[in-house]
């Protein structure tokens, strides 16, 4: 292979890397560095019961987060999804009224879309309002800790709505779920979604 046709390769590689991550809605680390191996499938947890939500990667619950949910009059939608998008500094926007990026923002510093559309995990510039069901149906989360959760999931990762209190929802958002494999849990719990 001759120089120039080594130089294009390498030019239309970067394109592809370029073209899959744009795609993805965030750069894969992986990606970039080169590493072939996977890891584990991410999955968000919100229980609507607790306004909490696990973020888990295989077996193990990495974090939980307080959350706001749906309003009884605009409730969350319960079921499995995708995020479908990552939006860092959103805009918001409703008939008659655009908010830019900032403080007045109600989306807060990120956006993380879900499949169905209308809907997904966001900031929020009323923090007060964590731990209540006080949104639209959207899941909010205190502007740190959406900064933390944008930066672990990407695109295509799924996210399960439920509303009822089970047993296994209280293993995963127990006090110690971070260090206590939650296989059977997990599972049940993304079987729950399904139904629903």
């Amino acid at each position: 292979m001759t120089r120039k046709e080594r130089s294009s390769t390498a030019a239309l590689l970067a394109a592809v890397i370029m073209l899959a991550v744009e795609v993805r809605g965030a750069a894969d680390p992986r990606m970039l560095r080169g590493d072939t191996q996977v890891s584990c499938v991410r999955k968000i947890i919100v229980s609507l019961a607790d306004c909490r939500l696990a973020l888990v990667e295989g077996d193990r619950v990495v974090k939980i987060y307080h959350t706001a949910v749906g309003a009884p009059k605009s409730p969350s939608p319960i079921g499995t999804y995708q995020i479908a998008n990552r939006i860092p500094n959103p805009t918001y926007y409703t008939p008659g009224k655009v908010i830019p990026p900032g403080p007045a923002n109600p989306l807060g510093t990120r956006w993380l879309g879900l499949s169905l559309q209308g809907y997904g995990i966001h900031g929020t510039n009323q923090p007060k309002s964590i731990g209540k069901a006080a949104s639209h149906g959207c899941i909010r989360m205190r502007n740190r800790d959406i900064e933390e959760l944008f930066s672990l999931v990407r695109a295509g990762d799924e996210v399960a709505i439920l509303s009822d209190a089970t047993e296994e929802l209280s293993r995963i958002f127990s006090e110690n779920a971070g260090r206590v494999p939650t296989a059977p849990a997990s599972a049940l719990v993304l079987a729950q979604a399904e139904r629903n």
